[in-house]
């Protein structure tokens, strides 16, 4: 039973035995104590005073003397202020380290109420190449998909592939009209690299008839649509609806170019999916949801025939569902998305990994298909916003190309690991082969950690230089203090050193404590990343404990301690260690390396 539960079952039975009270689990706030403060663990008397009574430092002394007689693992405790700090005999410390070291999945839990949870990430658009912010898009949605499925959840990792619209069509027609045939093979283009450059074209050439029909005096709300190169690509939208064959042949052909070139991207950042979803695929059956709410009077048809559903009784406006020409925008494949999702899986929670830009478009879908459809699933829509990546030198413009490319950023970062750690010497004894892998192992886990640092609900502003320090609050960090460790285990098995049974010191030192304390938190942490949907929250753990472990490295001999129980307790500590890091580091997608 963990150290909390422990305690406050002892709580409950005294507050019943003593007050008849039975009600007051849900106040008992559990904490680590503060490191001012004497004590392991603080229980915060405050929220009793109302049902018991009593003076907050009152009931904390009736709770620490009751404590202290009763629970085994209370040695001693002391009272600031109606907080109530306890202190714990060493030996839970010493059983904990002996039962745990051999865990391989330490930190991940058994989840009393395992849900199916329908995870939705990536979500890229077919006319350009991933970008920065689909980095963070994918880490965040990948690192989730670990975190919940730590903790016993079937999670089903989604994404659904934006591979028709407006924006497709802009694509193609620039490569029409300006491509000259030219492929990925011939341009020695990654695919999705050349469809991007065609979109780019496309805006430069739209913008371009913009100002041609301003100077014929005609005002730019009307200029820009009238530009016959949108016109052009929004014929080419309704061909491609009505199933011309040429359209849909060229539409096939350049999406496969940037299906293989995200393919290609996604192996790099080691992101996966389980089931990957097309527009293209559902938004029929999304057209089809808009005509049965139309039927059944839940939906409106204005004059031009456009289909709409009016929200504002509900707090939002009207909101678009089909336009005049028939055509669907993206809410009518989102609506047809979900109904495939929740026919075929059945979740509890369907979790949309999308930024939060888009807040009030899931509002929107959620309201539709909840209140509107009335169906049950609805409610298990959840939108999992999180804050924009900005560059030092502003926002990224796909249309304009001013966007960070994944493939060149990956490609930086690593370069830039390549220069530090030549410059450190962290190579020595590396052949060519095991350098590189080096090289790519610190540069990507770089880029995944500083992204993933940050509350995935705030904005942040990405340094590629800063992500990568071999001191601070980075992978490089953590990567090389689980090197370190590792280096440490691989001289005790030269040296024929066996830790694997029961081991009790007389003694363990304060630093060794500080550590194990700190080390105990960790499922409660990984627990708490699940729940608040935050990867941020290990990351920012792994890291002070890798602090932490550098400072008892620093303070407490290991290998050349001369009581043999000591040192193989502190090897005990420096498994439990590397498996605590390694497993942090996979729950947000980044490995470590055994030497560096």
């Amino acid at each position: 039973m963990q150290i909390d539960q422990l305690i406050k079952t002892q709580l409950a039975n005294y507050f019943e035995a003593n007050y008849q009270q039975r009600d007051l689990s849900n106040l008992i706030i559990f904490s680590p104590t503060k490191a001012e403060f004497i004590g392991d663990y603080t229980i915060v008397c405050f929220p009793f005073v109302q049902k018991l009574k009593e003076a907050p430092d009152v009931i904390a002394h009736e709770i620490g003397t009751y404590l202290k007689e009763n629970c085994a693992i209370v040695s001693e405790y002391n009272v600031i202020k109606g907080f109530l700090n306890l202190s714990f005999d060493f030996s839970l410390w010493l059983n904990f380290i002996n039962k745990t070291f051999k865990l391989t999945d330490f930190g991940f839990s058994k989840s009393e109420n395992p849900q199916n949870i329908v995870l939705e990430y990536s979500s890229p658009n077919t006319n350009k190449p991933l970008h920065l912010g689909h980095i963070r898009n994918n880490l965040i949605g990948h690192s989730l998909s670990r975190i919940l499925s730590s903790q016993n959840h079937n999670v089903i990792r989604t994404n659904l592939v934006n591979d028709r619209g407006i924006h497709i069509c802009k694509s193609m027609l620039a490569w029409l009209r300006f491509g000259d045939g030219e492929t990925p093979e011939s341009s020695g283009l990654k695919g999705d690299h050349l469809i991007g450059k065609y979109y780019v074209r496309f805006d430069q050439e739209y913008k371009k008839e913009i100002q041609s029909l301003i100077e014929l005096g005609i005002e730019k709300g009307n200029a820009e649509k009238q530009a016959p190169t949108l016109l052009d690509a929004q014929k080419m939208l309704r061909q491609w609806e009505d199933g011309e064959s040429e359209v849909i042949r060229i539409w096939k052909m350049m999406n496969n170019w940037v299906y293989k070139g995200f393919e290609v991207t996604y192996n790099r950042l080691g992101i996966e999916f389980d089931k990957i979803y097309y527009e293209s695929e559902t938004y029929k059956l999304g057209k089809s949801c808009v005509e049965k709410g139309l039927a059944d009077g839940v939906f409106f048809k204005k004059e031009d025939g456009s289909i709409w559903v009016d929200l504002t009784n509900d707090g939002l406006d009207e909101k678009l569902l089909l336009r005049s020409d028939g055509t669907s925008v993206y809410i009518t494949q989102d609506m047809g998305t979900a109904l495939l999702r929740a026919e075929a899986y059945h979740p509890d929670k369907m979790i949309y990994v999308v930024g939060n830009e888009q807040i009030y478009h899931f509002d929107v879908l959620k309201l539709i298909l909840e209140k509107k459809l009335n169906y049950e699933w609805g409610k298990s829509i959840y939108h999992m916003s999180y804050g924009m990546v900005e560059l030092p030198s502003g926002k990224m413009k796909s249309r304009e190309g001013t966007v960070v490319d994944a493939d060149n950023l990956m490609d930086d970062m690593v370069n830039i690991a390549k220069q530090q750690t030549m410059e450190l010497g962290k190579i020595d004894q590396f052949d060519s082969e095991e350098a590189n892998a080096l090289y790519e192992m610190i540069g990507l886990g770089a880029l995944k950690y500083f992204i993933l640092k940050v509350d995935p609900k705030k904005n942040m502003l990405f340094d590629p230089e800063k992500s990568i320090d071999f001191n601070g609050n980075t992978a490089s960090f953590i990567q090389y203090s689980h090197a370190r460790i590792s280096s440490i285990l691989r001289k005790a098995n030269e040296l024929n050193i066996d830790f694997s049974n029961e081991i009790t010191p007389n003694e363990i030192a304060t630093i060794e404590i500080e550590l194990i304390k700190q080390l105990y938190q960790f499922p409660s942490i990984v627990t708490e990343a699940a729940n608040n949907l935050s990867p941020a929250l290990i990351a920012n753990f792994i890291y002070e404990y890798a602090k932490k472990f550098n400072q008892f490295y620093h303070e407490i001999s290991i290998l050349k301690e001369v009581d043999a129980s000591k040192m193989k307790f502190r090897l005990k500590l420096c498994k439990i260690s590397t498996q605590v890091l390694k497993n942090g580091m996979w729950l947000l997608g980044i490995n470590v390396p055994e030497r560096m």
